[in-house]
């Protein structure tokens, strides 16, 4: 920290501030922070050379051009603090601190899904953002933000004119700082404009890229903590992610130990009511407190320590006067008038499994004499066990009610899971009941059954049915597919008891079943039954096959002995079995007959 804080503001105070914050950072045991008996650090937090030889942006190639930011440290969470420590805070001061801001928080959580797609490889932690986030701009002045993310006014940090500070001439012609001579660091992350310039994301879908938009920011940050292909579940890799951010030791600790505070447990507040951190690196005040974010400078004044006139009473961090005048009170944002919500007339919740839901959950924001509040943020949350979803695959769609107040969820398509689950709209940042939607999904299904074969279905007792069972399933005649099926064979028409004789299906294990249950159709709507056979009794027999919704067919089974064989007529004896009577015309043989001898 020594090394950069003599370059951010000269003078003995940024020495003191350097050894509270490595002193209280030894007493908190911030992860990654390895001390010797001195209390000097010892390994793990090294500037490296990937934090200042990225060769983008400005400022040793630090993201905000190692810009001034706060050195406040979370409470400490240990149950039997030192009685030395100079550092301790009351559990309500802790609880306090441990809340981030709705939006905010929601910022950094929508970054880490988006980044969880885009870079798997990096595992970025949304505290890892919030701890970088509270430490560069106490969370957007604890949580002042509109209801797309934008901060009210925008969050500049001091011109970088090498006048105590790094020295970094205008980029962007003051298009995001304002300044045409230096740039400054700008927004909730406090990225410079040249670091922006090719790190700046949309976080919001509003089709822009705004430093000053917590959404933008956080993905921002996070895109730029994971490049180079680091994996942050590493913690020498992490390391250098920080010090990409900020090169600086001191900075890498406060961000680690946020970072092991927020892991620890964290809760959401309404916006606006975040902890405001006090103390900044950049002060020179012998107390070594800083301003608080939200404390813009008094006009005309020039205290001793501060920047030079043109920082414009910036309400970043470390730009305010040492003795600044109490703000007055900023009017409520359209989040805080919100009293309730109240039904927009959403329809009935019904769809069949995988289809969409014809109706949508819409809802109106309210104050309390029942005005409409429009730019609010309303969160709608799918709660039970189902797999349906919003459009897009997710459980959860966040809304900005429009000049009538209102907010439509998106569309919701059902799943495969059929029952009942809850629609949940609240409003985000505040704590107001929220208003609870059911919605049902129902089972596929089919009203009509058909063959498709017309194999005749003939078996002789103890054989095998030649063909096999084919149906289709239509719905309003489309075909009815992924609908479910029983088949059963029935002992008659009026009878649908399951027969004990006749045809049968065999299980898996070669066993005599009558009955199937978990069948299906196809996407087509097609079912081919497995074989059937036969035992010993002979007739006609029933197979019923149902489905959902009441479709219903019968098809008839017979099981006959085998037709014999029809052999040649028995009675008419062939002509070599026969002799053939002699003809009275014939003379006998001269070998019957001999010659002469008859005759005396």
């Amino acid at each position: 920290m020594a090394a950069h804080f003599g370059r951010l503001r000269k003078g003995a105070a940024s020495t003191a501030v350097a050894a509270a914050a490595v002193a209280a950072l030894s007493a908190s045991q911030a992860p990654g922070v390895a001390t010797d008996s001195l209390g000097r650090q010892a390994s793990g937090a090294q500037p490296s050379a990937d934090a200042s030889s990225s060769g983008q942006g400005g400022g040793d190639g630090a993201a905000t051009g190692n810009s001034p930011y706060y050195t406040d440290l979370p409470p400490l969470k240990s149950p039997n603090p030192s009685p030395s420590s100079t550092i301790g805070t009351p559990v309500s001061v802790g609880e306090a601190e441990a809340g981030i801001p709705a939006t905010v928080l929601d910022a950094y959580k929508r970054a880490e899904s988006s980044l969880r797609e885009a870079k798997p490889g990096c595992n970025l932690p949304w505290q890892l953002l919030a701890a970088i986030g509270k430490v560069e701009s106490g969370q957007a002045r604890g949580g002042r933000v509109d209801a797309n993310g934008t901060t009210y006014s925008p969050i500049l940090g001091p011109k970088l004119d090498g006048n105590g500070f790094a020295l970094i001439a205008d980029t962007d012609h003051g298009a995001f700082d304002g300044d045409s001579a230096y740039d400054r660091a700008v927004g909730p992350m406090q990225f410079i404009p040249s670091t922006w310039a090719w790190a700046g994301r949309d976080g919001n879908g509003d089709g822009k890229k705004d430093p000053n938009n917590v959404y933008d920011a956080a993905l921002a940050a996070g895109h730029y903590l994971c490049r180079s292909d680091r994996d942050l579940s590493v913690q020498a890799q992490m390391n250098a992610a920080i010090l990409s951010y900020n090169n600086s030791t001191a900075y890498l600790n406060t961000v680690l130990s946020w970072l092991e505070y927020y892991r620890k447990g964290t809760h959401e507040v309404p916006d606006g009511t975040g902890t405001l951190p006090s103390h900044s690196s950049g002060d020179t005040s012998p107390s070594g407190a800083g301003p608080s974010p939200s404390a813009p400078s008094t006009p005309g004044s020039k205290p001793s320590g501060t920047p030079k006139p043109g920082n414009g009473g910036s309400t970043g961090p470390g730009t305010g006067p040492t003795a600044p005048a109490t703000p007055s009170t900023p009017p409520p944002t359209p989040t805080e008038t919100v009293d309730h919500l109240e039904d927009a007339g959403s329809g009935k919740l019904t769809a069949t499994a995988g289809q969409d839901f014809g109706t949508k959950v819409a809802v109106r924001t309210e104050t309390k004499a029942g005005e409409a509040v429009a730019k609010v943020r309303v969160r709608f949350l799918i709660v039970g066990d189902t797999d349906s979803t919003f459009a897009g695959g997710e459980s959860v769609a966040t809304v900005v009610t429009d000049s009538k107040g209102t907010a439509t969820a998106p569309a919701l398509a059902a799943g495969e899971k059929t029952g009942t689950f809850t629609v949940r709209a609240t409003v985000v940042g505040r704590t107001l009941g929220g208003l609870d939607y059911a919605a049902t999904v129902t089972a596929r299904q089919a009203d009509a059954l058909t063959r498709t074969g017309d194999t005749e279905l003939t078996c002789v007792p103890g054989g095998e049915f030649a063909g096999q069972v084919q149906l289709k399933a239509t719905y309003k005649g489309a075909a009815a597919g992924k609908v479910a099926a029983t088949a059963t064979l029935v002992k008659s028409a009026d009878d649908a008891t399951v027969n004990d004789k006749g045809p049968y299906f065999k299980d898996v294990d070669g066993k005599t079943v009558r009955t199937l249950t978990d069948l299906t159709t196809a996407a087509d709507g097609t079912l081919q039954l497995p074989k059937l056979y036969a035992d010993d009794t002979t007739g006609t027999f029933l197979l019923r096959i149902t489905t959902t919704g009441g479709a219903t067919l019968t098809v008839e089974l017979t099981v006959a002995p085998a037709a014999p064989a029809t052999p040649s007529d028995p009675a008419t004896p062939s002509s070599s079995a026969t002799p053939s009577a002699p003809s009275s015309s014939s003379a006998p043989s001269s070998s019957a007959t001999p010659s002469g001898s008859a005759t005396p």
